[in-house]
């Protein structure tokens, strides 16, 4: 790399340092929302019209002015319509206190549905809801609810929905992972309201079930309350929230505390410009990808000393009443709505790590998150998001990325632990090792499970998956790393044979590329290189070409953001149950970590 890119590395590196918050962390932003702004609009809709008459008003305002030129609503104001958040958008209208007001708005989105579903029907539109979800009904169910509730959909609609049945949340929480559930782990209080909304239209014909759901009402509303954190905020998410809200108040408990908690944690999370955001923030995990873009060297001793307080004092310390997940993991946020998961967990102990301060307290916590980690550790070797052995919904499933993750973590911190500890360890790192080999594609690829790409077929994102794991797998040991050279030359050759022609990557070959796809895989590709250069034996790769491609991606990073002026963020985030989001910081801290891993290659 010429003295010139250095330069230019050491420019965006300062410009991520200068976006710290006033605890010397990163807050980041997440992107405006349709599905958001529109659930939250329709819950304080649903509770009180009057009293937050001003806030409906703004977010129905915001809805129209961000409406797609197709008549439908994406997830993000850069993101493609959907049926999903164009159904709840159409429904939110008829919160208005007069709807004509909004009356094109309303039809270019019933145009828009017309051409999604083919019709107007209830039955149509059910059919589509069900078809883009599948099997997973954490979010179809509450969707075509909202619809109901909204007089858009015929109440007859209540007879096709599928239940859910609530009536399993007052079971001990260790039995969920055994019982073949149509929601995933995080959804807990979408299983209790909704389920119970549906209950109160469409009562169980058999009278056994309907005995023991009328006696789990009680106790399944208690575990509600009990699992509701004092922000208020379910995973501090606004639609999870906002499908609460509304179903406490339409089965006629709108006294109810959780009802009111939620309400306060919509009110407060809404933005000055009508909108809200998926979530709160991504602090946490914005932290540590910065603490890894930026490296130890540009941080002075009193800032890294800051951050790992900063981290340490995240450190989930008793077991989360949410999910029940030991002690000892990391949350995306430090919101009290947060829940510890695996990534942020990973990113977390790799972080302390790097910032290489000698504190006793840090090694415990490590060690702790390292136990935490092989806690969630899957039969199949895998890494899951929040629990282990759920498995059968996308998001409760081992993935490549996090189990890449997990591995680099425990890699970070293995030959400083006690025989006993290290040899747990690094059983747990060779089972995870057999889950890269078989989860990676013939093509080489990995495909990651927080991320995608809405251009490219199936909405994957096989580039930053790739780009994650390769990441991470070149900082395990040498011992480790060994035995994943096949995997990770067969993962390089994709990486390179995906860049365009002008040098940055999109999801896949020939898709427009993106600072946060170009930084993943520039950071990848020099990873590799300088485990070359140190001496890794990785057949069947150019060393030559290796840096021409790492060469190109960083010029194209320098003339995407204007020589390091301009980070325009891409809505490549998936949230949960598929909906998209993109967060300021993301291109900035890509590319930072690309560069500065760029940085200590020779040109």
């Amino acid at each position: 790399m010429t003295m010139e890119m250095r330069h230019f590395s050491e420019i965006i590196q300062s410009r991520l340092l200068a976006e710290r918050d006033t605890d010397g962390l990163w807050t980041g932003r997440l992107s405006d929302s349709a599905l958001a702004t529109a659930t939250a609009v329709f819950a304080l809709a649903r509770v009180d019209p009057a009293a937050h008459r001003d806030r409906i008003e703004r977010g129905l305002t915001w809805l129209a002015d961000h409406q797609n030129s197709d008549g439908g609503w994406g997830d993000t104001t850069l993101s493609r319509s959907n049926i999903s958040t164009t159904l709840l958008a159409w429904s939110a209208f008829t919160s208005a206190k007069n709807e004509s007001d909004y009356r094109p708005a309303v039809d270019r989105a019933l145009s828009h549905i017309l051409a999604a579903c083919g019709s107007l029907d209830s039955d149509a539109i059910v059919a589509a809801v069900r078809k883009r979800y599948g099997d997973d009904l954490t979010f179809a169910v509450p969707i075509l609810a909202s619809c109901i509730l909204a007089g858009r959909l015929d109440p007859q609609t209540w007879q096709v929905i599928p239940r859910l049945p609530f009536e399993l949340a007052a079971l001990p929480q260790g039995c969920f992972r055994w019982m073949r559930l149509g929601v995933v782990s995080y959804a807990l209080p979408a299983l209790i309201a909704i389920g119970q909304l549906i209950d109160s239209h469409r009562p169980a014909a058999n009278p056994v079930s309907r005995m023991i759901r009328r006696w789990a009402k009680r106790p399944t509303l208690r575990r509600l309350e009990a699992i509701q954190p004092e922000s208020g905020g379910f995973l501090e998410a606004t639609p999870l929230t906002a499908f609460v809200t509304m179903s406490l108040k339409a089965i006629g408990i709108a006294d109810h505390p959780v009802l009111r908690r939620g309400v306060e944690f919509l009110i407060r999370s809404m933005r000055p410009d009508g909108a809200w955001p998926i979530d709160t923030d991504l602090s946490t995990w914005l932290t540590t990808l910065s603490v890894r873009a930026i490296g130890k060297d540009v941080l002075p001793e009193a800032d890294r000393i800051n951050i790992a307080e900063g981290l340490l004092a995240r450190q989930q310390r008793c077991v989360h009443p949410y999910t029940g997940a030991a002690p000892g993991g990391w949350s995306w946020t430090n919101e009290p709505g947060g829940v510890p998961d695996a990534d942020d967990t990973a990113g977390a102990i790799l972080a302390l790590r790097r910032l290489d301060l000698r504190d006793p307290r840090i090694m415990n916590a490590a060690a702790a998150g390292m136990d935490w980690l092989m806690g969630v550790q899957n039969s199949d070797g895998g890494i899951p998001t929040f629990c282990r052995g759920w498995g059968r919904l996308e998001f409760d499933r081992s993935a490549p990325d996090l189990t890449a993750h997990a591995l680099a973590a425990w890699g970070a911190w293995v030959d400083d632990l006690p025989a006993g500890p290290k040899r747990r360890v690094e059983k747990a790192m060779r089972r995870a090792l057999v889950f890269l080999l078989r989860a990676q594609a013939e093509d080489g690829s990995w495909l990651p499970l927080w991320f995608g790409n809405e251009t490219a077929p199936g909405q994957t994102n096989p580039v930053f998956g790739t780009g994650r794991v390769l990441g991470y797998l070149s900082e395990v040991p040498e011992r480790f790393f060994a035995h994943a050279a096949w995997w990770v030359s067969r993962a390089t050759a994709f990486l390179i044979a995906q860049q365009n022609d002008d040098g940055g990557w999109g999801g896949q070959k020939a898709l427009a590329a993106t600072l946060e796809e170009t930084g993943a895989a520039v950071e990848a590709l020099a990873g590799i290189l300088h485990r070359i250069n140190a001496g890794s034996k990785i057949d069947g790769i150019s060393p030559d070409k290796l840096l021409e491609s790492i060469n190109r991606g960083s010029h194209w990073l320098r003339q995407a953001t204007r020589n390091g002026t301009q980070f325009d963020p891409a809505p490549i985030g998936l949230y949960f149950a598929r909906l998209w989001y993109a967060e300021r910081l993301y291109p900035l801290i890509f590319a930072a970590g690309a560069l500065r891993q760029a940085a200590g290659l020779q040109a």
